[in-house]
């Protein structure tokens, strides 16, 4: 089906920033007279809404720890967007394939948004903002590029997609890996304070 490609796409990048996604699709099927885009998503309200909220979500997502509140308060949202856009994406196609694209989006979002979330926790150990707003920065980018790409050149950005989530993925496993050894080296340290060296404790 032509829409899944698109409802892929569209999917990763609401699970990183659904302002963004809307926003583009719709400036891209207003402006650009790009065929794929839904009608529904070009109408002034949706623009003017998708704009504000992207720009409050732009700084709010380079704060450190207000970044992760966002995107708990995201967690139900960007999933839903994802389903949205990937139902329009279907156009006059059968229910069937309608719910397919929807499925397809909305489960994609929310792996994404996951995979975010969960990089931006663990970002957020360390207590420089820098980190942050390269991450932020780095992800609107990708979310403006792949959306962009994907509405000339829907394989092309299925592709880019596919591998920005397993590069998410394995930023994860990588994260979890790290911090899972830092907590055990600060046990270490913290038993050796608590205990000299014959083995007994202090207290």
């Amino acid at each position: 089906m032509e829409a899944l490609p698109l409802a892929f796409t569209t999917g990763w990048a609401s699970g990183i920033n659904a302002y963004a996604c809307v926003l583009v699709l719709g400036l891209l099927g207003r402006f650009a007279d790009v065929d794929d885009v839904p009608t529904a998503l070009t109408g002034n309200g949706v623009l003017i809404a998708a704009g504000a909220l992207f720009a409050v979500e732009f700084v709010a997502d380079k704060i450190p720890y207000v970044d992760s509140a966002w995107d708990t308060v995201s967690t139900l949202i960007r999933p839903t967007v994802g389903a949205v856009i990937g139902a329009l994406m279907a156009g006059d196609a059968s229910n069937l394939q309608q719910a397919v694209a929807a499925t397809t989006g909305g489960l994609v979002a929310l792996l994404s948004h996951l995979i975010k979330s969960s990089l931006r926790l663990a970002i957020n150990t360390s207590p420089e903002p820098v980190t942050n707003i390269a991450a932020s920065s780095g992800e609107d980018v990708a979310v403006l590029g792949v959306v962009s790409l994907a509405a000339f050149h829907p394989t092309a950005a299925l592709i880019v997609a596919c591998v920005l989530l397993v590069i998410g993925l394995i930023g994860v496993y990588l994260a979890l890996r790290a911090i899972r050894r830092g907590l055990v080296r600060f046990r270490a340290w913290r038993t050796g304070r608590s205990n000299p060296a014959t083995g007994s404790s202090t207290l």
